[in-house]
């Protein structure tokens, strides 16, 4: 999660811009706009996620790497919440 307030308006903007996108997308289906033009609009839609997604992966990364790993339960939680990650990810990328 976002822990500062830029990082929470930043996020939150971008998810503004991806709401905006997914109901000028309705509208075009609606409309019927032809085919080629609601790829693009889908083509943006996922370039705008994979945005908000790099951008929360990078505050989840910045904000683990000042993790304590000073006890074997501390590692144990970092290894955990890295998988967790990884599994996020991993079904992201599908």
């Amino acid at each position: 999660m976002p822990h500062t307030p830029e990082d929470k308006k930043r996020a939150l903007m971008r998810l503004a811009r991806i709401k905006g996108q997914v109901e000028a997308l309705e509208r075009a289906i609606v409309a019927g706009t032809e085919c080629r033009d609601l790829l693009q609009q889908i083509a943006a839609l996922r370039g705008a996620a994979g945005g908000l997604m790099a951008e929360i992966l990078e505050m989840h990364l910045r904000d683990d790497a000042g993790r304590d790993r000073s006890t074997p339960d501390a590692i144990a939680a970092a290894e955990a919440d890295f998988d967790d990650t990884m599994r996020i990810l991993r079904t992201y990328l599908k």
